[in-house]
């Protein structure tokens, strides 16, 4: 991609951004944060985060 792309692409994100009304902006912000993944598997992947899971299961059923 060549910096002049590159700026024409930030520009037009910029400014769709800009031209959202501020409650729209907030949704959108508001969602992106709830559908965020858990810490154990953005920090550690699937494995350890399926351990995790699976121990705290397993504590809650006994």
């Amino acid at each position: 991609m060549k910096t002049n792309d590159y700026v024409r692409y930030m520009t037009e994100t910029l400014v769709k951004y800009a031209d959202l009304p501020k409650e729209e902006r907030k949704r959108q912000r508001l969602i992106k944060k709830q559908t965020k993944a858990s810490f154990w598997y953005r920090w550690f992947g699937i494995l350890p985060y399926v351990l995790y899971s699976e121990v705290k299961r397993r504590k809650k059923q006994k």
